[in-house]
């Protein structure tokens, strides 16, 4: 029989009744009283019509009800969708229309004039409860279920997640507790995370950079602490008065911190230094990283080794297993791997293809067997029979001492199709030659994929981080 998100939180129950598990604003729930509350939430939920495979979203920023709603949706067999309360109204509705959620459980402050804008993006029958004043009574109204826990199945998927608009919309992917459990072992084994932890969610829960560790400190027995949205004062002061041993946050954030805390009111001292791992290789659709970068004994791929119970491996556009030191597809399965896109039947069986998810990112394996990751593959150059991917030309290249910036294009050639051109920005003062940059090439990647023509520029236009290819026009 296998074991549910709730059955961890009984036994932390039983082992720890009065340890804190959940903290949010004023409510500090302990680890009995969670088990309490989730089985009532799970009988509101039951009144209110949700049966296996409905889903229920959550319109609102972090928050100790959020992790309750995931244990107890586990119970009913449905699936629980953090929105993105930052995105604009169209954005909102897009998901709303596309979830069809059974129940939203929705957020008046802050965000409710936003989320009630689009409200008519669901169906008629939508059950609508605002956390802020109707879920505590809903809650502690309606008795426990009678549901046999036989029913959990570790394959369904529990959690949906709304991936970047990689083919023009949106998709919900559809993560299995299988995999949201595999990542909490992995923040455990990797992250360190432990009955002691003191975590603050202070990033985003609709990121699953977020949510895994979220769950790691919750099947470790440790305390997780919620704040509604990331103020730089505020955190410290949560991280002071609840001696918050991690956290989640990104450097903007981290300076702010130091520039208000400069005088020293806030003990920060409890945070602890990230330990041996760091991340390497991951996706949403993944529910987290999959790989982890040994800083004790690096290794020579940038993205490190998988973790257990992960196979990767880089392929070529048939899926056919590349030597080392080739690019292609990375490519990944094992039980991490979610069930697939929500009502996105083609888009499913196209990244699920031959038995492994097909991540559309760009990789190597190296001679000591870890994985680099080079990037998305957008773009490909193709020489006679040879495919060659301009990001990774781009990385090497990138290393040559000569080089500030590159982009690497593919140009018409009469015998080959295409050939490699690189359009190097210099260092200044420095002139680096066609030649130069071959030899460098052909020392770190085969020889087929080095430039064969160069041009120099004073700068590359860009569209945030990327290059803008078209504003150049040049095109692959």
């Amino acid at each position: 029989m296998e074991l549910t998100f709730l059955d961890v939180a009984e036994e932390h129950a039983a082992q720890n009744p009065h340890g804190t598990a959940l903290v949010c604003g004023d409510n500090r729930i302990v680890w009995a009283d969670l088990v309490g509350r989730v089985e009532h939430l799970a009988g509101a939920l039951m009144v209110k019509g949700v049966v296996v495979g409905d889903r229920l979203v959550w319109a609102g920023q972090n928050c100790h009800r959020l992790i309750e709603l995931l244990l107890a949706a586990e119970r009913l067999g449905a699936i629980v969708c953090p929105l993105n309360w930052r995105q604009s109204a169209d954005e909102v509705r897009f998901v709303l229309k596309d979830a069809d959620p059974r129940l939203v459980v929705w957020q008046r402050a802050e965000i409710g004039e936003t989320v009630l804008a689009v409200r008519g993006a669901t169906a008629p029958e939508t059950v609508w409860i605002a956390h802020d004043d109707e879920y505590e009574s809903l809650l502690l109204s309606t008795p426990p279920p009678e549901l046999s826990r036989t029913l959990y199945d570790r394959s369904r998927p529990l959690l949906m997640l709304y991936t970047a608009a990689f083919d023009g919309r949106p998709a919900g992917s559809l993560l299995p507790g299988r995999s949201l459990q595999l990542q909490a072992l992995y923040g455990m084994l990797f992250a360190g995370a432990g009955r002691d932890d003191v975590y603050l969610n202070a990033g985003p829960l609709f990121h699953v950079g977020t949510f895994k560790a979220t769950l790691a400190t919750f099947v470790a027995g440790g305390t997780n602490v919620f704040v509604r949205r990331v103020e730089a004062e505020e955190v410290c002061r949560i991280i002071d008065t609840e001696r918050c041993t991690g956290a989640f946050l990104q450097p903007p954030t981290l300076a702010a911190m130091a520039d208000g805390n400069r005088d020293g009111r806030y003990d920060l001292s409890s945070l602890r230094p990230k330990g041996r791992y760091r991340s390497g290789f991951g996706q949403t659709e993944l529910g987290g990283v999959v790989t982890f970068v040994d800083t004790e004994s690096p290794p020579a791929g940038s993205a490190g080794r998988p973790g257990p119970l992960i196979r990767v491996e880089i392929v070529d556009e048939n899926g056919r297993a590349l030597r080392s030191g080739d690019a292609g597809e990375i490519v990944v399965r094992g039980p991490a791997v979610h069930t697939g896109y929500h009502r996105r039947p083609e888009l499913t069986a196209q990244r699920q293809r031959d038995g492994w998810h097909h991540t559309a990112d760009l990789g190597r394996r190296e001679a000591d067997g870890s994985i680099t990751f080079l990037g998305p593959m957008g773009r490909m150059i193709k020489s006679a029979a040879e495919n060659i991917y301009p990001l990774e030309v781009e990385a090497c290249l990138r290393t040559h001492p000569a080089v500030a910036d590159v982009a690497v294009v593919g140009v018409p050639d009469p015998t080959w199709g295409q050939t490699v051109r690189a359009v190097i920005v210099p260092v200044d003062g420095a002139r680096p030659t066609l030649a130069e940059l071959q030899d460098h090439c052909r020392a770190r990647i085969a020889s087929y994929k080095k430039p064969t023509s160069l041009v120099l520029t004073d700068a590359l236009p860009r569209k945030g981080n990327a290059i803008d290819y078209e504003a150049t026009g040049l095109r692959t």
